[in-house]
């Protein structure tokens, strides 16, 4: 009788995603074509590996098979080589023709239906790869599968031909979005507090948030960490450690009128270190803390400080031990917003994220009128935050640091930029510190928001490009004082939305903006978790050649993108 096998931590699977990459082949092709065909797969393998990482700056894992898949045959053989390896994400780099049913159906059929498949081949003539692609992408489609196709570039000739820069950016956009989509399945974020402030548009949504991304919303009452702060339950050295590490930052900017503000100072601090370990313990790739009201603001209770430094610290890519992958965490407990955070963080690598209030949006006429009214002349009228407008995004909590400069600045300049005033007492009672910068102009990303509706049971991204503005100092001022002058402020310009349109469609009272972000690879990202894309702006057309990703055939043949997502949903 065979013997059950007792399972030890080495010969546990790799718990990181693994792109597993192979190609299809014609029994019937000669010697040279074999080779050829083999260092294709090879090439497209070190083209990935060079190029995707995770959020804590690790590579992302990838397998390769030169078995070319002929048939049945070999489709077993090779499933089987990539499975043992931990593959689940797949990619064909077929140069030849193939037979779509014998090779790579045969092959696809063994791992679940979800695993994203991308056919990445050139534009090949002689032994054509290309016309194995379309075959294969049609014959997948019709049977209702997501299949990705990048019709790239490389030489028809050649044993060793080399992919063109933008068909490796191609490749490399949707396996940052195959490896967000699969890193984040099984994984958890806490969310400390209940519904978000009461807030119907950023609540947990439990089931489809696991039904949907495989993601788990553990979920923990606020007063833990009231108890674990009454309890003093953190290391006092390193408190000490990151409290010295902020004064010696920002020291003079850290207000305090005396002992009571320095102990809220210190008791906010805390809360940063116990929460820190409370995710660590759970794995926690991300969190959120509803705060208001209960928390800071309910004078029936205690009202203790506001949370603003903490979410600040686990959003930015650094803290008093040095860098560190940015952790998304929301505030207010908004679960969308942080779902927002975290697949935006997750998709570019580690880039951080921030989190803003969808505040006043400033139409043209209401920016020179500003202009006129404060007698500031000599500005050139077509910067786009003048002849376009601008939201004013700030919030009281959650605004990574980094964003307080731009991309790639030192720790020490981020930090100059950044003061810490006494919390607004009307709002938090509780006071403690919050956060406070202005933004610079020229940071160029993605700003959108998850959306939740009930009549599908799916998520919408309302998205847009989008850009910081740089207002002159006295303009900044006033626009800051028209809302909370002692919050955070990024000015906030999209590509594509009028300031009507943007003010009507915002999904939410937050928004969210990650830099580095690109349409394309939010596009794969949306399509793997079929997520519908909501980009209402009458100026931005339905495909832009070189920005998006080519519209896959499955939804081509069924109506449309809308229309087959909602179709594959039910």
């Amino acid at each position: 009788m065979k013997k059950p096998i007792r399972l030890s931590s080495e010969s546990l699977c790799p718990v990181n995603p693994v792109v597993g990459v192979f190609a299809t082949g014609d029994p019937r092709i000669d010697a040279d074509s074999r080779a050829r065909a083999r260092n294709i797969i090879s090439m497209v393998a070190e083209k990935i590996s060079g190029g995707v990482k995770l959020v804590n700056n690790e590579q992302v894992d990838v397998v390769f098979s030169d078995t070319l898949v002929d048939g049945e045959k070999q489709a077993d053989l090779v499933a089987r080589e990539l499975r043992a390896k931990g593959v689940n994400i797949l990619v064909c780099a077929p140069d030849t023709w193939a037979f779509p049913q014998l090779s790579l159906i045969s092959l696809l059929q063994q791992f679940p239906k979800d695993t994203p498949l991308l056919l990445v081949c050139g534009n090949s003539g002689p032994k054509p790869g290309v016309v194995f692609a379309h075959a294969a992408s049609g014959a997948i489609s019709q049977y209702g599968r997501l299949v990705h196709l990048v019709v790239g570039t490389w030489p028809d000739t050649g044993l060793t031909p080399e992919m063109t820069g933008k068909t490796a950016e191609d490749l490399v956009d949707w396996c940052y979005a195959a490896v967000t989509t699969q890193f984040l399945k099984g994984k958890r974020a806490v969310l400390f507090g209940h519904d978000s402030m009461g807030m119907e548009t950023a609540l947990a949504h439990i089931l489809p948030v696991r039904n949907v991304f495989g993601l788990e919303l553990t979920r923990l009452d606020m007063k833990l960490l009231a108890d674990m702060l009454n309890k003093e339950a953190y290391n006092k050295k390193e408190l000490k450690d990151l409290k010295s590490w902020l004064f010696g930052l920002c020291g003079k900017k850290i207000e305090a009128k005396g002992r009571l503000d320095e102990e809220r100072f210190e008791r906010s601090l805390a809360m940063y270190l116990i929460t820190r370990d409370i995710l660590k313990d759970l794995n926690a790739v991300g969190g959120g803390f509803m705060s208001q009201l209960e928390w800071g603001s309910d004078k029936r209770g205690i009202p203790l400080p506001v949370a603003d430094i903490m979410e600040s610290l686990f959003n930015s890519s650094f803290d008093h031990n040095g860098k560190k992958p940015p952790l998304p965490y929301a505030t207010e407990a908004d679960a969308q917003g942080l779902l927002t955070m975290l697949f935006f963080t997750h998709l570019t690598g580690g880039n951080p994220p921030l989190f803003m209030d969808f505040r006043k949006v400033w139409e043209s006429w209401e920016v020179k009128a500003l202009l006129k009214k404060m007698k500031l002349k000599g500005l050139k009228e077509d910067q786009a935050w003048i002849k376009k407008g601008f939201v004013d995004g700030d919030n009281s909590g959650s605004a990574s640091f980094d964003w307080a400069a731009l991309p790639g600045s030192s720790i020490k300049e981020i930090m100059s930029k950044v003061t810490f005033p006494l919390a607004d007492e009307g709002y938090f009672p509780g006071m403690g510190n919050s956060v406070t910068f202005t933004s610079p102009g020229g940071i160029e990303g993605i700003a959108g928001r998850l959306a939740y509706s009930s009549l599908s049971n799916m998520f919408t991204l309302v998205w847009d490009e989008a850009i910081t503005a740089e207002l002159p100092e006295k303009a900044a001022a006033a626009v800051a004082n028209t809302s909370n002058a002692t919050w955070p402020h990024t000015f906030v310009v999209p590509k594509y939305a009028s300031m009507v349109e943007y003010k009507q469609y915002a999904p939410a009272n937050h928004f969210h903006m990650t830099w580095g972000l690109k349409p394309a690879r939010l596009q794969y990202w949306m399509d793997l978790n079929n997520v519908i894309s909501g980009t209402p702006w009458a100026a931005r057309p339905f495909f832009i050649e070189g920005a998006d990703r080519p519209v896959p055939l499955l939804y081509i043949i069924n109506g449309g993108e809308n229309t087959a997502k909602i179709m594959l949903r039910k």
